[in-house]
């Protein structure tokens, strides 16, 4: 048998953090993860924004998670010799006068954002009621996760399997899958925990993302550009354009439907040809309050979450993997808000 003393199922960003902070913490740790090329993680752009959706509030916590996760993510980057972390300016293109206006109310002496002194882009975005810019980063996740995961290899702390649940066998202090025996299995699994008949009590909200990577001639910056469609600059000249969010779907595939919607958005904002060079499609994870989900089964205790960090994956998944870290080993109160007997509690009521 291999023993350990954490089984965590998935290695996207909540998987890589959370085992990362329990081996920094001498804990044996095994990580099944099967390696699907369109998880969420694997699909994202990696954006942390310090403001939420069309009303620009302030993104949760923000202040606190930020510094956090830009420390772990140099530190892993040191770690692993690949680029990881790039702080951006995000160039906010306003698509009304109103929504210009409401941007003013809403950060008016906020630090992270301000009006530009200048426009830029002026050759290639249709901007009629100008723009703001919104201090970021953005997280290299397609540098970040095949690092980790050969530093997992590397470890003898990677099973490359899909997990079957019908193979798992729960005992009061232990769980056993196949030779592995561990105290704990935490499952970070993205979307895929809907399925474990143990969190059905979880009201998830999964819903479908579709991207473009596009080439957009002429154009070379490193901010993100964002008006109904965001461009992220990826490696060699093309930028991830996206993304779409679908709550009625048949699967992860990427679709026609979703392709016209973002090439129209495109249009919208380039006053310049493009070239579509690739179409991506994922399924992210997120509960129905949008915020993370982490914690035991009330009745299994051997059986954990840490899931549904939802749009805000690399902002907020350094900070809350440490502070679960935190919860395991040092008997730390877990934050009632992402507490996922939150739940459970609903449920019963």
């Amino acid at each position: 048998m291999r023993n350990a003393d954490y089984v965590i199922v998935g290695q996207g960003i909540a998987g890589t953090m959370l085992s990362w902070f329990l081996l920094q913490a001498g804990k044996k740790v095994i990580v099944i993860d099967d390696g699907k090329p369109n998880s969420a993680s694997r699909v994202a752009a990696g954006i942390i924004n310090p403001v939420s959706g069309r009303r620009f509030e302030p993104a949760w916590m923000y202040d606190t998670i930020y510094p956090f996760a830009k420390i772990t993510y140099e530190q892993l980057s040191a770690l692993l010799q690949v680029p990881v972390f790039t702080e951006r300016e995000l160039w906010t293109v306003f698509p009304s006068m109103q929504m210009r206006e409401a941007f003013l109310n809403k950060t008016t002496g906020n630090e992270y954002t301000q009006l530009p002194a200048v426009m830029k882009y002026a050759a290639f975005l249709d901007q009629p009621y100008g723009a703001a810019i919104v201090r970021g980063a953005t997280v290299n996740l397609r540098s970040l996760l095949p690092a980790y995961r050969r530093y997992l290899q590397d470890q003898d702390a990677l099973v490359e399997v899909h997990l079957d649940i019908e193979y798992l066998e729960i005992r009061e202090n232990e769980v056993v899958y196949g030779d592995i025996s561990a105290a704990k299995i935490i499952f970070c699994d993205g979307a895929g925990t809907r399925g474990l008949p143990f969190f059905k009590e979880i009201k998830f909200l999964p819903n479908k993302g579709e991207v473009l990577l596009v080439k957009i001639p002429g154009l070379e910056t490193g901010d993100i550009i964002k008006k109904g469609i965001t461009l992220v600059p990826q490696d060699n000249g093309l930028f991830w354009a996206g993304s779409s969010f679908v709550w009625d779907y048949e699967d992860d595939l990427p679709t026609l439907k979703q392709r016209e919607i973002l090439e129209k958005s495109l249009r919208q904002l380039l006053k310049v040809p493009y070239e579509i060079v690739d179409q991506l499609s994922a399924v992210r994870p997120s509960g129905n309050d949008r915020r993370p989900i982490a914690g035991f089964h009330p009745q299994l205790p051997p059986v954990g979450l840490f899931n549904g960090l939802g749009t805000k994956g690399c902002s907020l998944a350094p900070f809350m993997a440490a502070h679960f870290r935190d919860v395991l080993l040092a008997n730390a109160p877990l934050m009632p808000e992402i507490d996922l007997k939150r739940y459970f509690n609903i449920h019963r009521a």
